[in-house]
């Protein structure tokens, strides 16, 4: 199988540029007024230039603040408040920012992207408008979150360089600005700190104050199958004979808490770190300082002469750097998974490293491009159920397994829509996890509720290594050192 070539790890970094709703909003705005402005260039050049000043302290709004969810539709109240304050509407400049924008969406993204990186049909448009207008995650295609912000910012914009092209902004004018902006940022901060209260709770203290580190291995290697993207409910309306069967040789946690916020390289880092964004340093998959911030779990491996090695996509490069055996986003998403697989059979063979991490990316992908909420979702959870059963029995046979610790989960769910994730809409939140070996009770449901950060120390403890120095996890398989009857 292909890996990820040098230009499509970079390719992956520019599409991020345009894919996370953040790096977009004051791309497109500026993209769409020097269209909009392209006859003035020559004569207005200097107006356009000076006024997107005016404008700055609402692009670093909206950068700083998300207006996840709920809060999004907020958004509509600063706009109308623009159109009463300063009696200006601009119809021409929206609509073309409007139709620019689901070009992009529905037709670049939505259908020629997808079509020529994992082989969907011409025709995705059909459904893939639809969940463009449902979509709630983080992304460009957020279309309740961008409309307003770039409707907003435009307005913003055009009203100053009409200004500024035709004499000047006056005191009056600067004022409104002002007391504008002022007014934009105490509602924005009044929203978030009364009714953004859904992220998850961290854990406050550090791994090594709870649990006593590992004298020893009691695993030879830990292996983990991600399934990137599975929704908890729609895995469990899906005939996954063999995932099924995981869960009852081991033991199921049926309140695995994902991270906020649910993006891939997020959930990745602090699986494998095990701590918080706001501790590796690493928010969303547009990552701009490359490497965790913190020790990983491969870190900690080293520190006893052992190797971990994980098979995924070229975005988590970003990240764990030359942990990272990447793989080609770029084929048909009925093969992918397929590919994977088999590449994985090449690195225990060749490598054989204590611990081995697979994502696997088709269900995510399909979530994506096709929706969550329609048959073609369910169909590629059991495709996949069926690719992990042939990993497994093939482990089996060649002997990798004896000793072993075998972990199964998703990184995130998704949302209705192109398959959101980010904000914690529903299905997104509590993820697939089971885990199943020789030191795992058998046919065991923990129903309290646990976080993915968890898995770097249990596999740090699983395979006698140190924690990772900022994990804040629980071990999954160790009773905390202050509570010996839990």
């Amino acid at each position: 199988m292909k890996q990820a070539s040098s230009f499509e790890k970079v390719a992956a970094r520019g599409w991020n540029l345009l894919n996370e709703g953040k790096p977009f909003t004051p791309i497109f705005v500026l993209g769409i007024m020097l269209l909009y402005h392209l006859n003035d260039l020559y004569t207005s050049a200097g107006a356009l230039a000076i006024s997107v000043i005016y404008v700055l302290p609402l692009l670093a709004l909206f950068y700083y603040f998300d207006f996840p969810l709920l809060l999004r539709s907020y958004l509509w109240i600063p706009v109308v408040g623009f159109l009463m304050i300063f009696e200006s509407s601009y119809l021409s400049l929206w609509l073309l920012a409007l139709g620019l924008y689901f070009f992009f969406t529905v037709f670049f993204w939505g259908t020629f992207y997808y079509h020529m990186r994992i082989g969907t049909t011409w025709w995705n448009f059909t459904r893939f408008w639809k969940l463009v207008l449902k979509n709630s995650d983080s992304t460009s295609g957020n279309a309740q979150e961008q409309i307003p912000k770039v409707v907003l910012l435009l307005g913003v914009w055009e009203y100053a360089f009409q200004h500024l092209d035709t004499g000047g902004l006056s005191i009056t004018n600067l004022y409104q600005l002002i007391l504008f902006y002022a007014g934009v940022a105490v509602f924005t901060w009044v929203l978030h700190h009364f009714l953004f209260d859904w992220k998850p709770k961290p854990y406050e203290s550090y791994t090594k104050e709870n649990y006593k580190e590992a004298d020893e291995a009691t695993n030879e290697r830990v292996i983990v199958i991600v399934i990137d993207g599975m929704r908890k409910d729609r895995f469990e309306a899906a005939h996954t004979p063999f995932l099924d069967s995981l869960k009852q040789q081991g033991t199921e946690y049926t309140q695995m808490e994902t991270v906020y916020p649910a993006r891939t390289v997020v959930c990745f880092t602090s699986m494998f770190t095990g701590t918080y964004p706001f501790e590796h340093k690493i928010q969303s998959n547009m990552v701009w300082k490359l490497g965790a911030q913190t020790e990983s779990i491969f870190d900690s491996l080293r520190k006893v002469d052992k190797k971990g090695r994980l098979l995924g996509i070229a975005h988590l490069v970003d990240t764990f750097g030359d942990d990272v055996d990447t793989v080609t986003a770029v084929m048909h998403n009925d093969v992918a998974d397929k590919n994977i697989v088999q590449k994985g059979k090449k690195i225990m063979e060749e490598e054989d490293p204590e611990l081995f991490i697979m994502q696997l990316i088709s269900t995510d992908q399909t979530g994506h491009s096709r929706g969550v909420l329609y048959d073609d979702y369910i169909e590629k959870i059991e495709e996949t159920d069926a690719l992990v059963k042939d990993y497994v029995d093939w482990l089996t046979k060649k002997g990798f397994m004896e000793n072993t610790t075998l972990m199964v989960c998703a990184d995130h769910g998704q949302a209705d829509g192109i398959g959101g994730h980010g904000h914690l809409d529903e299905g997104e939140r509590f993820v697939p996890f089971f885990m199943t070996g020789p030191t795992i009770e058998k046919g065991k449901r923990v129903e309290k509720k646990h976080s993915l950060v968890s898995l770097a120390p249990t596999i740090a403890h699983l395979l006698g290594a140190p924690f990772p120095d900022h994990s804040r996890g629980e071990v999954l398989t160790q009773q905390k050192k202050e509570d010996p009857s839990s």
